[in-house]
């Protein structure tokens, strides 16, 4: 689920255009331009568990490094989009916890990712944000935290 925020979330945020490059998903095997694994291995050098996915927008690597979980994604042309990291609630700042915690009373935070965008791709994005799965009984909503540590509703999930 957290997956799909997030490529919603860069698919919002890059225009990319549709071309293959040579990159395409066949059968249970995916196959990745030999671009995208040189910079990758550039990258993160040291990424463990590598495991890949290809859809229409986006070359994604799901992997392990200095004990965190990761995802990388580059466009299909093979440059770097953006990085995502899993973190701990504790991590976002405590400006905006206060601040979901009062504008989201019956709300648990479900997941919190820490986004990295490339500026030199898309100089209108924030270099970083967060984003915060908020869940309750009935409801389910994404925030993002703004550079000054502001809640931003993203999207509703359910």
């Amino acid at each position: 689920m957290k997956k799909l925020f997030i490529t919603a979330a860069i698919a919002t945020m890059f225009s990319v255009s549709a071309f293959a490059d040579g990159t395409k998903k066949t059968d249970a095997k995916v196959s990745v331009s030999y671009g995208v694994l040189s910079q990758f291995n550039a990258d993160f050098a040291d990424a463990k568990d590598v495991t890949w996915s290809v859809n229409k927008n986006f070359q994604k690597a799901d992997f392990i490094l200095n004990n965190a979980k990761l995802t990388a994604f580059y466009n299909l042309r093979g440059e770097f989009v953006a990085v995502t990291q899993d973190l701990d609630v504790k991590a976002i700042p405590a400006k905006a916890q206060a601040e979901i915690a009062a504008k989201y009373k019956g709300y648990d935070v479900n997941e919190v990712i820490l986004l990295q965008n490339n500026t030199d791709l898309n100089a209108d994005a924030d270099e970083t944000a967060y984003f915060v799965d908020l869940k309750n009984d009935t409801k389910e909503v994404l925030v993002r935290i703004t550079p000054e540590a502001h809640i931003v509703f993203y999207k509703q999930v359910k």
